[in-house]
């Protein structure tokens, strides 16, 4: 992959070319068992019931939660595509306005350094 990149072709990557995070893909099972489990810890809790009682709440908890975030990552997911494509759309209409940006040296990025002391 080239290290000088224009802005269309920032937003034509591929998904080969794009490395997900780990816990992208997990983060609605990580966080919907715990509260699926204290779901069902808190209506027992509630009920005065022993916390652990009656797992079918617990089971049907984690299965909610996971559905519910299931469905707010592919919303989300969704969302972000979407606006991808404005973005993409937007820049092969106006190209003029994305210029490839000139190669800059660090030494012409950071002012001369003078030690004050």
């Amino acid at each position: 992959m080239s290290a000088h990149l224009s802005a269309i072709d920032l937003l034509k990557l591929g998904d080969e070319d794009r490395k997900k995070p780990f816990l992208n893909q997990y983060w609605p099972y990580i966080i919907g068992v715990p509260f699926g489990i204290g779901t069902g810890v808190m209506i027992n809790f509630g009920t005065r019931r022993p916390v652990f009682s009656g797992i079918q709440k617990h089971v049907v908890g984690v299965a909610g939660w996971c559905a519910l975030l299931n469905y707010v990552q592919n919303k989300r997911d969704a969302y972000f595509a979407e606006k991808d494509a404005v973005y993409r759309h937007y820049i092969e209409l106006h190209p003029e306005d994305f210029p490839t940006p000139e190669r800059k040296k660090l030494a012409d990025v950071f002012e001369p350094w003078v030690p004050i002391r």
